[in-house]
């Protein structure tokens, strides 16, 4: 028994010197009233173009512990399995304060619904806000509605910055991770 307590007192200082930040960010949540990991998104989520008749709304996201040292949040919404397993970039919001803790439903569209300071930058589809997912037709995608706890107060970004760009500077920012992965297809 006195081996096995030497030997955790050695591993242990050494496991918790190698976890990596996002690790220690096990206890990091988003949660949504809209959407479920694993789920299929509801159409008042779905792009309202490109051939899908949706409601092109946001939905709402809440998070809770983050990790410390947090200074700031993003949202994004990634679909990993667009643009020839590059992905797309449906949303990205950056600069959102460490006080705020949930985006509502419909937040995009309503510019007085973010904390001050937030910004959106342009997704993929090459405009500021929500774009619901819209994949091509005969074919299912994930979703994934990130909520990035960030090391920084704010991202040297603006409206205009792309979705990819966006993403590169919150890589580099990251300290923990809350994600909802959701399905769509049509």
């Amino acid at each position: 028994m006195n081996l096995l307590r030497h030997a955790l007192s050695i591993a242990l200082p050494i496991a918790q010197l190698v976890a990596s930040p996002l690790a220690q960010a096990a206890d990091f949540v988003v949660e949504s009233p809209d959407i479920r990991e694993g789920d299929t998104i509801d159409a008042r989520f779905v792009s309202n173009g490109f051939g899908c008749k949706g409601g092109n709304r946001s939905p709402a996201l809440a998070w809770h512990n983050p990790p410390a040292g947090t200074r700031s949040f993003a949202v994004t919404v990634h679909d990993p399995d667009a643009a020839g397993g590059k992905g797309w970039w449906h949303w990205v919001v950056v600069n959102i304060p460490v006080k705020a803790a949930f985006l509502d439903s419909g937040a995009s569209s309503v510019a007085k619904a973010f904390p001050p300071g937030a910004v959106q930058t342009r997704n993929d589809f090459g405009r500021a806000g929500y774009a619901g997912p819209c994949p091509p037709v005969g074919t299912t995608h994930r979703y994934e509605f990130t909520v990035w706890a960030l090391k920084v107060d704010k991202l040297k970004v603006d409206g205009n910055a792309g979705g990819a760009l966006a993403a590169f500077m919150l890589r580099d920012q990251v300290i923990g991770q809350a994600r909802i992965t959701a399905n769509y297809g049509r």
